[in-house]
């Protein structure tokens, strides 16, 4: 038998491939349903003259493959998640290695030339003053 969770979740879907297999539903008997099996097994019947355990396997059918489709949804989102993850990791590491690396180089910079560097840093340090007095002033 159809579970009527299985059911209430994938109302959309089911009520989609319902019109498919049988047209003569309409909007309003399936709302009239509600995501109920038994009262959507009896609309059924009296609309199509269906038999009762073929439209129990046509749900059944219809509802274990949404079912399906849901679990290798939700699959594929874990491993894209669990990917995604990895790659931020990695990347992470790399950019914490290559501040480590140009950290050291600039370190070695500053021992090497204390004045340049001072001066350097004054220069920039007025343009980004200036810069950020220009900006503040435009608003």
């Amino acid at each position: 038998m159809v579970n009527q969770q299985s059911l209430q979740d994938n109302w959309h879907e089911i009520t989609c491939k319902l019109r498919n297999k049988w047209s003569q539903l309409t909007d309003e008997d399936l709302k009239a349903a509600q995501g109920n099996i038994e009262q959507l097994v009896e609309l059924i019947q009296r609309q199509t003259g269906e038999a009762r355990n073929a439209i129990e396997h046509f749900l059944e059918g219809v509802t274990s493959n949404g079912s399906a489709a849901f679990g290798r949804a939700a699959e594929a989102t874990r491993d894209y998640a669990h990917r995604a993850a990895e790659t931020i990791q990695t990347r992470s590491r790399q950019a914490a290695e290559s501040v480590r690396t140009h950290f050291g180089e600039a370190e070695e910079a500053v021992r090497q030339r204390p004045v340049e560097s001072v001066v350097v840093c004054f220069g920039v340090g007025m343009i980004v003053g200036a810069l950020l007095g220009l900006t503040l002033r435009n608003r």
